[in-house]
């Protein structure tokens, strides 16, 4: 419910409020992007506190540049009779965290 309300308010901010100030955003993939694959693949509250440090970040004091989110997650095995949609990758830091980034092709596995 409340991952719900965050993503419409997300998805209203990008289309809507974001276009005032197009290209503002010091980092890749912006602030509200980040935040939305924050809030989809994490906890609320610890998205939150991520999404506020990222939008505390993007300044004039800091350099900007690439920051994909970085998740912990325990992987399950996939059975190959299921077929899935791949929404996002993630690619290996350390042991059980991840970097996220985004799938732009319509890949099913």
């Amino acid at each position: 419910m409340v991952k719900k309300l965050f993503l419409k308010l997300l998805v209203f901010y990008q289309k809507f409020l974001s276009v005032i100030s197009p290209g503002s955003c010091r980092y890749y993939p912006t602030c509200s992007e980040y935040a939305k694959w924050r809030i989809e693949n994490e906890n609320v509250f610890k998205a939150i506190f991520f999404i506020v440090l990222r939008i505390l970040r993007c300044n004039q004091l800091f350099a900007g540049g690439i920051e994909y989110p970085i998740i912990t997650k325990k992987l399950d095995c996939i059975k190959k009779r299921d077929a899935i949609n791949i929404k996002y990758w993630l690619i290996p830091k350390d042991k059980n965290r991840y970097y996220l980034i985004k799938n732009f092709s319509k890949t099913k596995v």
